[in-house]
């Protein structure tokens, strides 16, 4: 269930399960229901949709992994934010 808080939703994206939660406060939040549900932390990314215009951003504080070589809240690795964006849209652009 997505809750919309402001203009956009908070996720957390599991690119090898390709599931995703939204709707908490922080990406946090989802992170730790994807974890509970069980999802690998290395494999969960977060992001933000933004239902009036479709688009996906890459930024969250669960992004910073330096063991991952993940330096900002941006997601670096070009190919984990293009399975992060397949994810976000396959689940929620017909919504």
């Amino acid at each position: 269930m997505l809750i919309e808080l402001d203009p956009i939703i908070k996720l957390a994206v599991d690119i090898r399960r390709n599931i995703l939660a939204g709707g908490g406060q922080m990406h946090a939040d989802c992170e730790a229901i994807l974890i509970e549900d069980g999802s690998r932390q290395e494999d969960i990314w977060g992001a933000n949709w933004l239902p009036s215009t479709k688009a996906v951003e890459f930024e969250a504080l669960i992004n910073i992994r330096p063991h991952q070589k993940n330096y900002s809240m941006t997601i670096q690795d070009p190919m984990i934010k293009q399975q992060v964006e397949n994810t976000v849209r396959q689940l929620l652009e017909g919504i």
